[in-house]
């Protein structure tokens, strides 16, 4: 039943599935939030548990012992399939989902609009606090979706990889600069992530058609290989779970982001 569940899922279909044994809601939202209300069931999980940082690079990808231990203690098996929300847009919940993708495990949703569209649609809220039963979580860690720096510089020229800037506009020209230097990777494209985001829609996901056509005003097509990043691969990771929600095949996410690119004392930069 669970492997019928659409990537992307909406607040009628989660509520069809929340006592069902082979689904694990995870919120991702701020503790306060969580503590106040969330969906009936569902787990809290600290984002800080699912990056490492190691100063001045942020939103690097954790070991593989750590994301054993993360996954394990929320009872994640092959059987199981993971919807998981947050409070600010899907940010923190897609970079989860990316980075259970690369351990292995493909059973997964978003909760389209996250807390705040489950709680505006009238649906049950609980207080109560749900405790996972730990099980033992083993990786098989898949870096097809990852882009290390050095996939970027042997690709700054391929004409079949997109870099896509998913920062603010003042971030991609260097106005503002939350690294050592400011700027962008040469040749990438900006589309800011929030531009994905019907704000007037509980911040879900657009509607399919306006996506595409944003994509491909910018020349961002299903045939070439695309790389989100931002600053840390946290606002760039709902970029790359809308583009495969879209059916985007071929894409990589670079964890560290700009934080790694621009405190780096030899990458090109515009």
């Amino acid at each position: 039943m669970s492997a019928k569940l659409p990537l992307v899922i909406e607040t009628t279909e989660l509520k069809e599935h929340l006592n069902s044994d082979d689904v694990i809601i995870v919120d991702l939202s701020s503790p306060a939030t969580y503590v106040q209300y969330h969906v009936p069931g569902a787990i809290y999980l600290n984002y800080e548990w699912i990056v490492r940082v190691e100063q001045p690079r942020m939103g690097l990808l954790p070991t593989e012992e750590q994301l054993n231990n993360v996954f394990g203690s929320l009872g994640i098996t092959q059987d199981k399939h993971v919807v998981v929300y947050d409070d600010e847009g899907g940010g923190r919940a897609c970079r989860f989902l990316w980075t259970l993708e690369i351990a292995g495990h493909n059973n997964f949703s978003i909760l389209n609009g996250g807390i705040q569209a489950w709680s505006n649609h009238r649906n049950e809220i609980s207080s109560k606090i749900s405790y996972p039963t730990p099980c033992e979580f083993k990786t098989e860690m898949n870096y097809g979706t990852v882009a290390t720096r050095q996939f970027i510089l042997d690709h700054l020229s391929d004409k079949n990889v997109i870099i896509l800037d998913t920062r603010s506009p003042a971030e991609y020209s260097g106005r503002k600069v939350y690294a050592q230097r400011g700027g962008h990777i040469p040749g990438a494209i900006n589309i800011e992530w929030t531009d994905a985001m019907d704000k007037a829609n509980e911040k879900c996901f657009k509607p399919e058609n306006e996506l595409r056509q944003l994509l491909e005003s910018k020349g961002i097509t299903p045939n070439k290989t695309i790389v989100t990043y931002c600053q840390t691969h946290h606002r760039s990771a709902h970029t790359y779970i809308m583009l495969k929600s879209l059916g985007y095949e071929n894409i990589k996410g670079y964890p560290g982001s700009w934080s790694d690119w621009g405190n780096e004392a030899n990458t090109p930069i515009e």
